[in-house]
C-alpha cells in the first residue's frame, strides 16, 4: 500500500456571483433578470413585497423559474443521461432561487443596505445539498449563520426566505446558529457534525463562513478521525439492517438500501473527514483508490443519480424505493431495451446490482486502506490493535497465505501472478481453516481477475479446491459469497458470471439469482449441521445419510443457472449440469443425477403445492416421474432449499407439511411396496397422537370429535394445528355457534391464519376469500375440510401486512367481520368490496390468463388450473365462477407466487361425475378466462353480469 498523502484542508466555497450566476444560467435560471424582477414587483405593487399583491406576484415568479429550471434539468437528463449532471443543476438552481430572495428580503423588503457587525448573516448549505446535489424531491437543508445572538433582521430576513420557499412547495430544514454554537454542538452531536462537513455557501458573509470553515477544521475534526469514522461505520450497519441487509433485494432503495446513495456518501463522508479531500479523483492521488476504482465510484454516483432523478420527475415526490411499478418506466426512461431471454426491465436492474456490487467493492477497499493508515499514524489506536491482536501466522502447506487477526491475507503480492491456481486455494484453506479474508487479499483477488482464464477453469487441481469450497461441511456460502463478491465465482464458472446481478422481474422472488443461490448453499448447509432437525426433520434424516451430498451442492448451485435465456431454465441447466458436472470431477452417475435434479427441480414443488395429495393419481404419476427413492430423497431436500431461499415469509409449516405428505405417499411406490411407514400407519398413529393430546377431554368426547374428520386432515395438518383446532371446534360447539371464527398470527414467518367453520354449501369458499379481499388481504394458502357431519373448516393462510401483532390482529378481526358479514347476508359482496382501500397494484406486470381443463390427472375428477395475474378478489371471483358453471369443488390448491397465480380446483358435475363434454369443456375456459380479462361483472364488481355469460355461454 503506498503511502497516503494527506491534502490540506479543502478551502471555503464561495464562488463569486457570476459563477454562481453562470452556473444558474446552465441549470435554466437567468438569475440577474430573476433579481432585476424581483426589485421591479417591489417598485410597482402597492405595499412592495411584504404586501400580499406584491407576495402573490413574488411567488408566481419564483414559481415559473424553478418550474422552467426543473424542465430543463429532466430534458437534459433525458439528452445527456447524467444523473450528477441533473443533480448539479438542480442544486444551481436553488442556490440561484435563494439568493435572489435574500438580496430581494435585505434590499426591497426590509431596506437593510447598511449592516451592523451582528446583523451580518451567511445562508450556508448543508448535508446534500452543501454537496451541491439535489434531486427534483430532496429536502433543502439551510444553515443561517451568525456572527452573534440572533437580530431582529436576521430573524425577519430568514422568516421571509423560509415561508416562500415552503409555499413554494419546497421541503426545507433549517437551523440558525452562530458559529460558536455550530462548533460546539458539532462536537457533541455526530449528526450536526456531518450536516456541517458538508457546509457550502450560497449566499451572504463570505468571511463568516470562512470563520466557520476555518475552526471547524481546527476544532472539529483535528485528530478525530477514528471517532467520526466508527460512529459513520456504525450508522451505515444500522441502516443496512433495517432496510434488509443485502444488496440484492429486488425492490431496493436508491437512497438508503445498501449498495444505495448513501453508502457513497459515507465513503465520502469519511474520505472528506480523514483525508481532507473533494473529489474521487483526489482519494488515488492519497493512495485510496486506483484509477479504475475511481472511475467505479464516478460511474456509481453518476448512475444511482440519474435513477433517483427520473425516480423523482416520474413520480412528482422524493419517491427512493426502485418498486415493481416504476421499474419499468425507469427501463424505458433510461433506454434500456429488450435482449433475447431478458426484458429491459430486467436488464436495467441488473445493471443496477452490478452498480450496487461495485459500491460493496469500494466500501471494502476504502475500509482495507483506512485500517491500515489507522493503525500506522494513530500511536493509541496502533498500540490498541497490537495488543489485542496476533502476529500474522503461518498456514500449514503453504508459504502463499498468512493468518492476520483470524483474515487470510497474502504474503507477497505476486501470489496469485506467480500460481493461479491461488485464486481459488485461497477460498479453500480460508474454509478449511474457517477464517475471513484480509480487505487486502479481497483487493489483490479483484487486481488479478484477468488471471481467471481458460486455462485455470480447465485446471483439474483448481476445480477440485472449488469443489470443497462449494461442499465445505461449516460455512460454504460465507466462501462462496465472498469468491462471488470478488469477482472470481462468475469468472471460474462462467454461467453463473451470466445470471450475477440477475433479477428477475416479478413479485415472488426477493433476490437476485445469484443471491437466491447462494442461500439455497446456505439452508443446505444449515440442514446438514442438524440446525433445522425439529423443523425439517426428513430433510435432516436424508442428509445424515446420502452418500450424494455433492451431486446436492451442484445441484443447488446449478438449479437456476440458466435464469435469462429463451428456453426453458431447467432444460438449459440440465445441459450446463452435463458439461460442468465432469470438469468440477462429478462421475457419470454422479453428473446425470445432477442433471436430472436441475431438469425436475420444480417438479416436487408444483405437485405438493398445486395437486390433490389425497388423490392416488397425483402419487403414482409423481413416482414415474421420480422413479428411484435416492431422487425422491435428494429431491425432497433440494426443493425444501429452494423454497426456504425465495425470501422471507415463502416457506412455512404448511408447505413443509405438503412436502413431507408427498414423501411419505411416493416413498412404498418406490420401494416396491415397503415403507418406513405406510399411509394406514400414517393415519393410525396421527389420530393416537392427536388422542394423546386431548387426553384430559372425556373419552366419548375425544372419540366423536377425532371422528369428525376424514383421513386427509389428519395427515396433513400438524399435531399443533390439530390441537389448536380442536380446542376451538369444542369451544364453538359449547357455544352453540354455527359460524366461528379464530385468528392467529405468526411474526416469524410473517403470516396470518384464519380459521372458519361453518355449514358447507357451494359458495362458502368464495365468501370466505372474497372477505378477504375486502379488506385488501393477499392470500397465501387455502386449506380446505369437509367434516363427516357436513360442516367445512377452511384455514385460509394470509400474508402479514403489520409487523406488530396489535396492528395485525385488528386487521384480521375485521377481515373476520367481512366474512362472517357475507355468510350470514348481511353485506352483498360488491358493495363490501368497494369500501376496500386500494391493495398494491401489479399493473405493472402482464400475465396471459390460461386455463387448463385435466382429466388424466386424477381418476375420479377434473383438475382445473388457472393461471394469470393476481388481483383483490380473484379467488373470490373465480370459485364463484366455478359454482355458476355447476361444478362441485372438492378441493382447492391456492399457490400465489408474488403477482401469479396457479391455482388447482378438483371439480365434479353435479352428479359427481368428471367432466368429459368437449363443448363443457370448452365453455368452462371460456368463463374462467373472463374472470381475468373482464372482471367487470363479477362478485367482486358492483356492475351486473349477463345470464349468458355467467354460465360461460358465447355471445351470439
Amino acid at each position: 500500500m503506498s503511502q497516503v498523502r494527506r491534502a490540506s484542508p479543502p478551502a471555503a466555497s464561495t464562488d463569486s456571483r457570476a459563477d454562481r450566476d453562470a452556473a444558474a444560467t446552465e441549470a435554466g435560471i437567468d438569475a440577474s433578470a430573476l433579481r432585476r424582477d424581483l426589485s421591479v414587483i417591489a417598485a410597482v405593487a402597492e405595499g412592495g413585497g411584504l404586501s400580499a399583491e406584491g407576495r402573490t406576484q413574488v411567488l408566481s415568479l419564483l414559481r415559473r423559474a424553478i418550474e422552467g429550471a426543473r424542465a430543463r434539468a429532466e430534458a437534459l437528463l433525458f439528452a445527456d443521461g447524467s444523473g450528477l449532471g441533473c443533480a448539479a443543476r438542480l442544486s444551481a438552481a436553488q442556490d440561484a432561487m435563494i439568493g435572489a430572495i435574500f438580496d430581494f428580503a435585505r434590499h426591497e423588503v426590509f431596506n437593510a443596505a447598511n449592516l451592523s457587525a451582528g446583523e451580518h448573516m451567511a445562508v450556508v448549505a448543508v448535508g446534500g445539498y452543501g454537496r451541491g446535489t439535489l434531486a427534483p424531491g430532496s429536502d433543502i437543508d439551510l444553515l443561517f449563520l451568525l456572527p452573534y445572538k440572533q437580530t431582529a433582521l436576521g430573524e425577519q430576513i430568514a422568516e421571509f426566505l423560509l415561508y416562500l420557499l415552503w409555499d413554494l412547495g419546497f421541503k426545507v430544514g433549517h437551523a440558525t446558529r452562530t458559529v460558536d454554537e455550530c462548533i460546539r454542538q458539532a462536537r457533541a452531536d455526530m449528526t450536526i457534525r456531518t450536516s456541517i462537513l458538508e457546509r457550502r455557501l450560497v449566499v451572504g458573509d463570505a468571511a463568516l463562513f470562512e470563520e466557520l470553515d476555518r475552526r471547524f477544521d481546527a476544532e472539529v475534526v483535528e485528530g478525530t478521525s477514528a471517532e467520526f469514522i466508527a460512529a459513520k461505520l456504525a450508522e451505515r450497519d444500522a441502516r443496512h439492517a433495517k432496510l434488509g441487509d443485502t444488496r440484492y433485494l429486488v425492490e431496493p432503495n436508491v437512497k438508503e438500501g445498501k449498495g444505495g446513495l448513501r453508502d457513497l456518501n459515507s465513503l465520502f463522508w469519511i474520505a472528506k473527514y480523514h483525508y481532507r479531500v473533494e473529489t474521487s479523483e483526489a482519494l488515488v492521488a492519497a493512495g485510496v483508490f486506483s484509477r479504475r476504482e475511481a472511475g467505479l465510484f464516478r460511474k456509481a454516483d453518476d448512475f444511482l443519480w440519474a435513477v433517483r432523478c427520473h425516480m423523482h420527475f416520474l413520480t412528482g415526490k422524493a419517491e427512493e424505493r426502485l418498486s415493481f411499478d416504476l421499474q419499468p418506466e425507469i427501463a424505458e426512461r433510461l433506454g434500456y431495451t429488450a435482449h433475447p431471454g431478458l426484458r429491459g426491465v430486467e436488464r436495467f436492474m441488473k445493471h443496477y446490482f452490478l452498480i450496487a456490487k461495485d459500491v460493496g467493492d469500494l466500501t471494502r477497499i476504502f475500509c482495507a486502506t483506512l485500517e491500515e493508515q489507522q493503525a500506522k499514524e494513530a500511536p493509541g489506536l496502533r498500540n490498541l490493535v497490537r495488543s489485542l491482536r496476533p502476529r500474522s501466522r503461518k498456514i500449514p502447506g503453504t508459504l502463499d497465505f498468512l493468518v492476520d487477526n483470524n483474515r487470510i491475507t497474502v504474503s507477497a503480492p505476486d501470489v496469485f501472478a506467480k500460481d493461479p491456481v491461488n485464486l481459488i486455494r485461497i477460498f479453500k484453506l480460508a474454509a478449511a481453516h474457517r477464517l475471513e479474508y484480509h480487505p487486502d487479499a479481497l483487493k489483490l483477488i479483484r487486481r488479478s481477475l484477468r488471471l481467471v482464464d481458460k486455462a485455470l477453469r480447465e485446471n483439474r487441481e483448481a476445480n477440485a479446491l472449488f469443489l470443497d469450497v462449494l461442499t465445505d461441511r461449516n460455512d460454504p456460502e460465507l466462501h462462496l459469497r465472498r469468491m462471488n463478491e470478488a469477482g472470481v465465482l462468475g469468472r471460474f464458472i462462467r454461467e453463473f458470471g451470466k445470471i450475477v446481478a440477475m433479477m428477475q422481474f416479478n413479485m415472488y422472488h426477493h433476490y437476485t439469482v445469484d443471491e437466491h443461490l447462494l442461500r439455497s448453499i446456505a439452508v443446505l448447509s444449515q440442514i446438514e449441521r442438524g440446525l433445522f432437525r425439529e423443523e425439517m426433520p426428513v430433510s435432516s434424516d436424508i442428509m445424515q445419510g446420502t452418500r450424494d451430498r455433492r451431486v446436492l451442492y451442484v445441484a443447488l448451485l446449478l438449479h437456476d443457472i440458466a435464469k435469462g435465456r429463451p428456453e426453458d431454465h431447467s432444460t438449459a441447466g440440465a445441459r450446463i449440469a452435463r458439461d460442468l458436472c465432469p470438469r468440477l470431477g462429478l462421475d457419470e452417475r454422479e453428473s446425470e443425477l445432477t442433471a436430472w435434479l436441475v431438469q425436475d427441480h420444480l417438479l416436487m414443488s408444483m405437485t405438493a403445492q398445486q395437486r390433490d395429495l389425497n388423490d392416488r393419481k397425483t402419487i403414482l404419476d409423481f413416482a414415474e416421474r421420480v422413479q428411484t427413492l435416492d431422487r425422491l430423497k435428494l429431491l425432497t431436500v433440494l426443493t425444501v432449499c429452494d423454497i426456504r431461499a425465495v425470501g422471507p415469509g415463502v416457506w412455512n409449516g404448511w408447505k413443509g407439511q405438503l412436502l413431507r405428505n408427498l414423501y411419505w405417499e411416493s416413498e412404498p411406490i418406490l420401494t416396491g411396496g415397503f415403507s418406513q411407514v405406510s399411509r394406514q400407519q400414517r393415519y393410525t398413529h396421527a389420530k393416537a397422537r392427536l388422542a394423546a393430546e386431548l387426553a384430559e377431554w372425556p373419552e366419548g368426547e375425544r372419540n366423536a370429535y377425532i371422528e369428525l374428520h376424514y383421513p386427509n386432515y389428519f395427515l396433513t395438518v400438524p399435531l399443533e394445528d390439530q390441537r389448536r383446532q380442536a380446542e376451538f371446534l369444542r369451544s364453538a360447539a359449547a357455544e352453540g355457534k354455527e359460524l366461528a371464527t379464530s385468528v392467529r398470527t405468526d411474526g416469524y414467518q410473517a403470516m396470518t391464519e384464519l380459521t372458519v367453520l361453518a355449514p358447507d354449501h357451494p359458495r362458502l369458499l368464495s365468501l370466505i376469500t372474497g372477505g378477504c379481499a375486502a379488506a385488501g388481504a393477499n392470500i397465501a394458502d387455502a386449506q380446505i375440510f369437509t367434516m363427516t357431519d357436513g360442516r367445512a373448516l377452511d384455514i385460509i393462510t394470509l400474508n402479514r401486512a403489520f409487523e406488530r401483532d396489535e396492528d395485525e390482529l385488528r386487521r384480521a378481526e375485521r377481515i373476520v367481520r367481512n366474512i362472517c358479514d357475507l355468510i350470514q347476508g348481511k353485506e352483498a359482496m360488491p358493495q363490501l368490496l368497494a369500501k376496500r382501500k386500494t391493495a398494491r397494484s401489479a399493473s405493472a406486470f402482464s400475465i396471459k390468463p390460461r386455463v387448463t381443463i385435466d382429466n388424466a390427472l386424477s381418476n375420479q375428477l377434473t383438475v382445473l388450473e388457472v393461471e394469470g395475474l393476481d388481483r383483490p378478489g380473484l379467488l373470490s371471483d373465480l370459485t364463484g365462477a366455478i359454482s355458476d358453471l355447476n361444478l362441485d369443488i372438492r378441493s382447492a390448491h391456492i399457490s400465489t407466487y408474488g403477482e401469479k397465480v396457479i391455482d388447482s380446483f378438483y371439480v365434479t358435475d353435479l352428479t359427481g361425475m368428471k367432466i368429459t363434454s368437449e363443448s363443457r369443456g370448452e365453455r368452462i375456459e371460456r368463463r374462467l378466462i373472463q374472470v381475468f380479462e373482464e372482471p367487470e361483472g363479477e362478485l367482486s364488481s358492483p356492475a351486473v353480469m349477463p345470464s349468458p355469460r355467467a354460465f360461460g355461454i358465447p355471445a351470439k
